[in-house]
């Protein structure tokens, strides 16, 4: 069995909605269940061995998607900003959760790369806190200092909404990621904190304005945890080939999003979506910035996911896809875990060796 570390899921976010119901949001990710994507039996199935672990608060009321034309096209508007009392009061019960399943002995959080190593040799998940969207952080960063001090060590400066540090995109198909502006002063101040504390930055959800702000600005490898190739599917949280050449000079990673919205040509939500769609996007981003900068991003528990992997006990079922279509052990092997070791490494300004 091929061993992931995973690039983004939003397992928290899906704890909080059970937790808010009574559930104990710490047995329910040890035991198991039956709803969503991410626990520990089923991350144990798959091979799932860690990964990034989402504090995301959702906008009120959800996220309204506008339902496809006769050609299969939508354009659903950004959710509006949110309030940042309320978002950093959500951001600490999720962060509060990820404490409770340490203390429960679900999963390590993970502050450096030793720290995955250690989990992984003691057969534990090795959790790393991801902020998506930075609506709980204030102007001044003090709040983010704190989070830091709490185990944070990677943030994408927006979510598909804008907030104080920048603009995202919209879920839209077929659109340009050019949607809009991109840093404000106080993502450009938020960027260069980020690489003086060591904390990744992740581009998965920020215009192309913004991803080359980021890009002017950071000293880190370009990173977006969970996105895909828009020359195949033409929505706008994909990335055009000028962005994917960017991550490829800069050593950095894509890891691939499993949401069958950015994995099908025709950018439909069907969950009979063929896991031969996943390794179309993996072949083409391998062929154009090499096998050191692809991984996997799944975003389990937070997009529909092709039925053939159903959830994190089906991963394997992508690894032997990527078999067949040619990929050898030492390929899969940076695909499925090796690389985002590496990067973590990097942002986190460890040695290679950790």
């Amino acid at each position: 069995m091929q061993t992931v570390f995973d690039g983004h899921n939003d397992v928290l976010l899906r704890l909080w909605k059970s937790a808010r119901k009574g559930v104990d949001p710490a047995r329910a990710f040890i035991d198991g269940t039956d709803h969503g994507h991410l626990d520990l039996p089923r991350a144990r199935k798959g091979g799932v061995i860690g990964g990034l672990c989402a504090i995301y608060i959702p906008s009120e009321g959800g996220l309204a998607l506008k339902a496809p034309d006769a050609n299969g096209h939508y354009q659903t508007p950004l959710s509006p900003p949110l309030e940042r009392p309320r978002s950093l009061d959500i951001a600490l019960e999720l962060a509060a959760i990820a404490y409770r399943i340490e203390r429960a002995g679900g999963w390590s959080l993970c502050r450096t790369g030793m720290d995955i190593d250690q989990a992984m040799a003691q057969n534990r998940f090795a959790a790393v806190l991801h902020m998506e969207g930075c609506e709980a952080i204030d102007k001044d960063l003090s709040t983010l200092e704190t989070f830091y001090a709490a185990g944070l060590r990677s943030l994408g400066p927006v979510w598909s909404r804008n907030n104080i540090f920048g603009h995202g995109v919209p879920f839209s198909y077929p659109m340009s990621p050019d949607t809009g502006p991109g840093l404000t002063d106080a993502g450009r101040e938020l960027v260069k904190a980020c690489n003086s504390l060591g904390i990744l930055i992740d581009l998965a959800h920020i215009t192309e304005k913004g991803f080359w702000d980021v890009a002017k600005l950071s000293d880190q490898p370009l990173v977006a945890s969970h996105s895909n190739a828009h020359a195949l599917t033409p929505v706008a949280r994909n990335l055009t080939d000028r962005q994917l050449d960017a991550i490829g000079e800069r050593k950095g990673l894509v890891g691939l999003n499993y949401a069958v919205t950015m994995l099908r040509a025709d950018g439909r939500e069907n969950a009979d979506t063929p896991v031969e769609d996943m390794v179309r996007h993996i072949d083409y981003m391998v062929s154009r910035i090499g096998i050191d900068c692809v991984a996997l991003g799944s975003d389990f528990d937070g997009a529909l996911i092709p039925r053939e992997i159903g959830d994190a006990a089906g991963m394997q079922n992508l690894i032997v896809a990527l078999s067949r279509a040619g990929y050898g052990k030492k390929e899969l092997a940076k695909i499925c875990h090796e690389n985002w070791l590496r990067i973590l490494r990097s942002a986190w300004h460890e040695s290679p060796e950790g």
